[in-house]
């Protein structure tokens, strides 16, 4: 079995350990990624009873295409648990999310639940989030002043995606290259107008990390 192949088998088994923390009669927030993929097809296959909500567009219809009943956030009121990957996981479970540009909505979900808990492969783990990049929905109105603002904040450089948010809004990127506090981070992006939603989620949000390793293994982090 090739690197690539352990990593995928690694992302399997983290997804359905995931799943396993379902149960009957459950509220469950489905979010986004190639793990937590995973966590979807095996709730697919179990069929528990449960009623779900999504993070977008694809996974609601991947859902949906398995058989599980997916409802909108507001007609479903409250989860008990909430399932999703991330970009970048810190050693104090703080999140960068976002690449997929559902960040918005994964944050509306994760905050529905007392119980959030992340899938990621190993090479998601940081010692600082920065790296990958602080994803942002953006609307269309004045990117250029969010921009400016965002160097302001210490940007080092701020990209436009191609694509749009399945909100229809604009997807961006700023490159704060090493993010040492991500709550102040946070609450300054939060405070900037015109942006929707960024993609730091802080590690008081989070139950637990679970992390497929390249080596076909699986553990937890926890605070």
């Amino acid at each position: 079995m090739s690197a690539s192949d352990d990593v995928t088998a690694a992302k399997e088994a983290t997804g359905r350990a995931a799943a396993d923390l379902v149960e009957d009669g459950m509220r469950v927030g489905l979010g986004t990624g190639s793990t937590v993929h995973f966590t979807i097809v095996a709730l697919g296959e179990r069929q528990p009873d449960i009623v779900c909500t999504a993070t977008s567009v694809r996974t609601h219809d991947l859902a949906t295409s398995l058989g599980l009943q997916v409802v909108a956030p507001d007609e479903i009121g409250a989860l008990d648990i909430a399932i999703d990957g991330a970009d970048e996981v810190d050693p104090q479970l703080n999140l960068t999310k976002g690449g997929g540009g559902a960040h918005t909505r994964e944050k509306v979900v994760a905050e529905m639940s007392p119980r959030f808990v992340v899938v990621v492969d190993e090479s998601k783990l940081v010692d600082h989030l920065g790296p990958f990049g602080t994803p942002l929905e953006v609307l269309e109105f004045a990117p250029g002043v969010v921009t400016s603002r965002l160097e302001a904040l210490g940007a080092r450089r701020v990209t436009t995606r191609d694509e749009r948010s399945d909100n229809g809004n604009l997807l961006m990127d700023a490159h704060f290259e090493r993010v040492a506090h991500p709550d102040r981070l946070a609450a300054s992006l939060a405070a900037v107008p015109g942006i929707v939603e960024h993609g730091i989620f802080l590690g008081s949000t989070v139950e637990r990390v679970i992390v497929a390793g390249a080596d076909g293994s699986v553990r937890e982090l926890r605070h």
